[in-house]
């Protein structure tokens, strides 16, 4: 279905050239002198090779549909994902530039969102939060009581939230898997 250039968000699917690309991300850009345009980086979804592209607001794109299910992660081999359908129990495996960075947040039996082209996985989309334990913080310093002061943390799977005062080692916390941050304490 052709849609406006300005429509399109990551994770779109568009037919460019006789070539399936997936949109890693798009930001629709008001320059100070001109029209306003899209400018959009797309992976090629046969070889995975990137490339950045510019198109007119007005510009009609080739939107191609996917069929969404719903995919239960099994377990990682190097870069290689392997998710199993929760109806079918048909395993997939992908590379992780398929699900992108926030590949650390998997967790065995996570429930992901997967969007295939032809039977062929495009777009691996997890849930928004997830529940994670943390293995390293400093001690709350004396007098560091401010709701608005928060200290580093090292979570399970390496990356780095600012936590409040009060979490200790061992904690698990619920973390936005979008933008890495804490959002509240998890409920045993």
């Amino acid at each position: 279905m052709k849609v406006n250039a300005s429509a399109l968000r990551a994770g779109n699917v568009i037919d460019q050239d006789g070539k399936l690309y997936v949109v890693v991300k798009g930001q629709n850009v008001t320059p100070g002198k001109g029209g306003t345009f899209m400018q959009a980086e797309l992976r090629d979804i046969r070889t995975g090779i990137k490339r950045d592209e510019r198109f007119r607001s007005t510009e009609q794109v080739e939107r191609v549909s996917l069929e969404d299910r719903e995919y239960q992660f099994l377990y990682r081999d190097g870069e290689q994902l392997t998710f199993m359908d929760t109806e079918s129990y048909d395993q997939v495996s992908v590379n992780q530039d398929v699900v992108g960075d926030v590949h650390v947040f998997l967790q065995e039996g996570m429930k992901c969102n997967v969007r295939s082209f032809e039977g062929t996985p495009l777009v691996v989309e997890l849930p928004q939060t997830c529940v994670m334990e943390i293995i390293d913080t400093e001690p709350a310093s004396k007098g560091q009581t401010a709701s608005s002061s928060y200290k580093p943390a090292k979570l399970e799977n390496g990356v780095r939230v600012m936590v409040p005062p009060h979490i200790a080692p061992g904690t698990k916390i619920v973390v936005s898997i979008a933008d890495n941050t804490y959002l509240e304490r998890a409920k045993s």
